[in-house]
């Protein structure tokens, strides 16, 4: 419960919220009165191009805008190993209207993150940083009261660590003790092997998810297709959608929230499964 509180930015009983400076992921950020009401709206350029297509080079596929080659944050070309992965990101690009809103774009944003790595990160960092969210997994963490949030994880979340364990033959249990359960090392070292069998590109889609979710369990349900993105994402705000019974929503801020999730969710996982398949599609152009 404990590592949840940052989550929980809303207090509660609900409070009425107000705009202040610095929006999170490029939308508008909530604050609690006694703030000041200010807003900076996220940064936006000017559509510059007209046409979107896709065409294979020598490092991969592509992205024109119109006759330019799309390119990263830090100037390399913007190449991605699959076709369908490059028509996406190429919708992504052609859905934009008057304005640019990249904050909108998560798989451009993915693909950046890799090409650019910033962060100078190999596969087994990612692997190592993925693994490490068992330690703390949403699912893992149960509370003592109340009565009515006691059996509301016990009926969702339970099932899910009983299918992982079965799924991966590991033990994982759970506790509500600040310190979290106690996680074999051979469980760590199941998860590590099988995270090994994606390529980084994938992986990078893999712990996105997994930052969404703030778990581990939640993030493999729904990258091997057993739960849904939705799914997922309810059982990862459980303790938040209880309190939105007890105490009603927030405006429309509870629903930003709730959606900006989703996208976010669905965007790793297409991302993971995108990279992690060999696949070609017909050519088709974007603007028919």
């Amino acid at each position: 419960m404990w590592r949840r509180c940052q989550r929980l930015f809303y207090a509660w009983p609900p409070q009425t919220p107000r705009l202040c400076p610095t929006p999170p992921f490029g939308g508008p950020r909530l604050s609690l009165p006694g703030t000041a009401r200010t807003y900076t709206p996220p940064t936006e350029r000017k559509r510059f191009y007209q046409n979107v297509s896709i065409s294979q080079g020598e490092g991969g596929f592509e992205i024109n805008l119109d006759h330019r080659k799309l390119k990263t944050p830090q100037a390399k070309l913007f190449t991605v190993p699959s076709e369908a992965l490059a028509i996406a990101v190429a919708t992504e690009w052609d859905s934009q209207q008057d304005a640019i809103k990249s904050y909108t774009m998560h798989l451009t944003t993915l693909c950046n993150t890799v090409l650019d790595n910033p962060s100078q990160r190999n596969k087994d960092q990612l692997i190592r940083a993925a693994v490490k969210f068992l330690e703390t997994d949403t699912v893992c963490y149960k509370v003592e009261e109340p009565a009515g949030l006691v059996e509301l994880q016990k009926n969702e979340w339970d099932p899910m660590i009983e299918w992982a364990e079965k799924r991966y033959n590991v033990e994982i249990g759970s506790s509500t003790s600040i310190l979290g359960p106690n996680i074999p090392a051979r469980t760590k070292d199941t998860f590590t092997s099988h995270l090994a069998s994606y390529n980084t590109w994938a992986l990078q889609g893999i712990e996105y998810v997994i930052a969404q979710l703030k778990s581990l369990i939640l993030s493999m349900g729904v990258i091997d297709r057993h739960i849904p993105v939705e799914k997922a994402v309810l059982l990862s705000r459980l303790e938040e959608e209880y309190q939105i019974q007890r105490w009603g929503n927030v405006e429309w801020a509870h629903d930003y929230d709730l959606y900006e999730l989703r996208a976010r969710t669905a965007a790793g996982t297409l991302f993971a499964h995108l990279c992690s398949e060999s696949s070609t599609v017909k050519h088709k152009l974007l603007q028919d």
